[in-house]
This record gives structure tokens, sequence and C-alpha cells, in this order.
């Protein structure tokens, strides 16, 4: 498809919350997910239930994709996953944090959380449709606890990359 991609990844990488951002075109997912192969990770995908569908829900899996009820707010997702996080030596979760394909100034902090939660490295994946390269930043991110302060650090560090509506992308 024309994408270079940044094949230098952090080593942390295999045990980490991964953000992707941003989030702008149902393409992230496809090129996002090849991206994944080409590192060999194997990346767990938070994906809201209702995707979850015959056959769709399927292939969801197949690719990684954990349902989850976003609606449901006893369900404790960030406990289910930081438990994940606990029985497995190496789990790396996606987070599209934006929630939505449209812009969205109020991220979602599930990822935040789990993160802190689970004491892991929160690592920041990007796709650029403007200059064609997608990557992982070399610098982890440890959450200091203060979880606004923090998702306008990580906002910073994705001001130059462009999604594919550049209007929807981080500002």
């Amino acid at each position: 498809m024309g994408y270079k991609l940044d094949l230098n990844i952090p080593a942390g990488t295999k045990r980490c919350v991964l953000v992707s951002a941003p989030h702008t075109s149902n393409w992230d997912f496809v090129i996002g997910r090849l991206a994944m192969w080409a590192y060999q990770l194997d990346v767990k995908l938070i994906i809201k239930k209702e995707l979850f569908f015959f056959p769709m829900g399927f292939f969801l899996k197949a690719l990684g994709g954990i349902p989850v009820d976003r609606k449901n707010k006893k369900s404790n997702i960030t406990g289910q996953v930081a438990q994940m996080f606990e029985e497995n030596e190496d789990l790396c979760v996606l987070f599209t944090p934006e929630g939505t394909r449209s812009y969205n100034p109020n991220w979602k902090k599930g990822f935040y959380y789990l993160a802190e939660k689970a004491n892991v490295p929160i690592y920041l994946g990007y796709l650029d449709y403007e200059k064609k390269i997608g990557g992982i930043f070399p610098e982890e991110f440890i959450p200091t606890g203060d979880a606004n302060k923090d998702i306008l650090e990580i906002k910073k560090r994705y001001k130059n990359v462009k999604g594919k509506f550049p209007e929807n992308g981080v500002r």
C-alpha cells in the first residue's frame, strides 16, 4: 500500500499497553494489524461488543479482538484485562483512546488506568497518512498518577502525526 514501517520497535512492547492514534479511518485497523504481524506482536484489541456479530465476530477474535460492553459500567474491563496481564508473561493490549473515528478531544482513560493497575508501560503507536509511515515511538510512557496531565503529554507526542482524515486527528 506504499507505507514504510519503522521496524525499530522498543523491546518493552511485548508487555505493555499500546496506544494507537490518531484513529480517523477503518483503514487504521487494516494497516495497523498488518504492522503488528510485521512486528511479530501478538496484540489484543479492545473492541465494542456490538461488532462481534456473525461472521465478523469470528474474524475479530482471530485477529486478537476482545469484546467489551462499553455501556455496562459494572463490567470492570480494567480489572479483567489487568488479570490477563497477571496470567500472561507477554501481553500487548492496543487501544484507540479517541473511542471513535471522529474528532474527540476527550480521550477515554481506560488505557491509562489499565497500564497503572497492571504496572506496565504505555507505548505510542502511530500511522501517519501524510508521510506514509507507521511505527511505535521509542520512549515508553510510565503513568505518574495524574491521568489528565499525562494524557495531555501523550497527545503532544502525536502533534505532527496526520490521520487519513486530519480534521479528526489529535489536537
